[in-house]
């Protein structure tokens, strides 16, 4: 069918079977009704004229013209007054004229057919024979409607009401059957996008109007909306299929996002362990020359005891130590005694292991003791995320700046804070701080904000930082009440 739009199968499936359907029926009601027609036509017409010829027949009334003028006018059939003896007619309801060019002979014939043709018109004949002492039998022609006009008379209010059903669904079902078309190829299109693997679009609905299922049509059919919520509950099968297909590109993206983080965490620690590998052996080979030094060289220990010059190196070599430790624990399992930890010894720690850099950059360190705080965790570990977030504050700070050292309890969370006087990290890397090799120094690599949440993650924690009256703070943020259970559940100095 042209009209149809070749494009919509769905269309064509179920417009076109509905429609063929409707038209079966009508054309049935149409065959029934114009056969019932003829039926009743050509039995009303057989009733009258055995009716009029049983009257004629029974009728002592002298037939005249007048007396057939007023029979046809009541009848609507002809009279032809015949002699049979003769084969020829007298009067008739006729005009003289046809009867002429018919002929008496055309006449016989059609009453042993009993049906004559007459100025173009079917007549069906009866015969009314007089019961008296007249020998004329007067010939009663009941004209036969035609066939069409029957049907017609009889099949028109069915064609009306076929018409005017075919008006109305045609076009509801166009339109009904195009929108839901339209629907299901936006959620095969984004179907098509997820095979690609682009999960950021929800789909819109095109179908539903906004405001009933809170989601609003689209051209294009794909846009940021709500269609998992109120859609998926209270809309049509369509509008669930929506709902359910942005479920699983949102759990797909998850699980990409989660495939792609532990392929590059994997990647990371294979990175990092080599160079820590290298950087710890140097490392080792610097602390055993410092020590055979000492051996070596102990007439001048007065002399190195007034100058701390080897105690500021062999300080520096363990903060080394803390990184390397921190970028060998990069995408490997967690190793190492977890046990209850003084905060404050925590803190203390990494303000006498950063205290040399401190002097030397000219940066003040101060440290919020006593705290009166206990945690459960890797010493270690924790030790050197703090340690690689107080260097930083103090690259940060520069000279005559200042790093603060603070633990608190918040709720049920213990934040261990590294607090800066410095700028704070660049606006161009903000949204991927903690990224690995997301770094605003030039000589950096961008590990360390890396390795210290990795850190706060195994302790099941986060690392959160902001920017509030001029100064940066970046915190390690721990659950106070897992970790209470912890402590609970293992004895000190016990791997819990």
């Amino acid at each position: 069918m042209a009209w149809l739009p070749h494009h919509s199968s769905l269309t064509r499936q179920l417009v076109v079977p509905v429609v063929g359907l409707l038209l079966a029926a009508v054309l049935a009601n149409v065959a029934g009704a114009a056969w019932l027609a003829a039926r009743r036509s050509a039995a009303a017409a057989r009733r009258q004229q055995e009716q009029v010829t049983a009257a004629l027949a029974a009728s002592r009334v002298a037939l005249s013209m007048p007396v057939l003028d007023a029979l046809h006018r009541l009848t609507g059939s002809h009279f032809i007054v015949w002699n049979e003896a003769a084969q020829s007619h007298g009067i008739s309801t006729f005009p003289a004229e046809t009867l002429a060019e018919l002929g008496a002979d055309a006449i016989a014939a059609g009453v042993a057919a009993q049906a004559l043709d007459i100025g173009g018109q079917r007549h069906r004949i009866g015969i009314a024979r007089s019961e008296g002492v007249r020998p004329e039998a007067v010939l009663v022609l009941a004209p036969q409607r035609a066939l069409l006009s029957a049907t017609l008379e009889g099949t028109w209010p069915v064609l009306v009401v076929a018409a005017a059903t075919l008006a109305v669904l045609v076009p509801l079902g166009l339109r009904t059957t195009g929108r839901l078309a339209r629907r299901i190829a936006a959620v095969e299109r984004h179907v098509g996008r997820i095979a690609e693997g682009e999960f950021s679009q929800q789909l819109a609905d095109p179908g539903r109007r906004a405001g009933v299922t809170g989601v609003t049509g689209v051209t294009g059919v794909t846009g940021v909306t709500g269609a998992t919520g109120a859609t998926g509950a209270t809309g049509d099968e369509v509008s669930r299929l929506v709902a359910g297909v942005n479920r699983m590109s949102t759990m797909l993206g998850d699980l990409r996002t989660s495939l792609v983080a532990g392929e590059r965490q994997r990647l990371l620690g294979q990175l990092a362990a080599g160079f820590a590998h290298e950087l710890r052996n140097a490392t080792t080979g610097a602390r055993l020359a410092i020590d055979l030094h000492r051996r070596r060289c102990p007439q001048e220990q007065s002399v190195a005891a007034a100058d701390e010059s080897l105690t500021v190196a062999v300080r520096q070599l363990a903060i080394l130590e803390e990184e390397v430790r921190g970028l060998l624990a990069l995408g490997k399992p967690a190793e190492g005694l977890r046990g209850t930890l003084s905060v404050d010894q925590l803190l203390g720690d990494v303000r006498d292991l950063t205290a040399p850099r401190c002097e030397h950059a000219g940066v003040q360190m101060a440290c919020d003791l006593p705290t009166g705080l206990t945690i459960v965790g890797r010493h270690d570990a924790l030790r050197a995320a703090l340690v690689n977030l107080a260097l930083n504050g103090i690259d940060a700070a520069g000279r005559a700046g200042m790093v603060r050292l603070r633990g608190t309890a918040t709720g049920n969370r213990v934040e261990l804070s590294v607090e800066d006087t410095g700028p704070g990290p660049p606006e161009a890397i903000r949204a991927g701080l903690g990224e690995p090799f997301v770094t605003g120094k030039p000589e950096g690599i961008g590990l360390g904000l890396t390795v210290v949440r990795a850190v706060a993650e195994e302790h099941g924690g986060s690392l959160d930082w902001c920017r509030a009256h001029g100064r940066t703070r970046f915190t390690i943020s721990l659950p106070a009440q897992r970790l209470d259970e912890l402590a609970a559940a293992a004895p000190p100095g016990r791997e819990s």
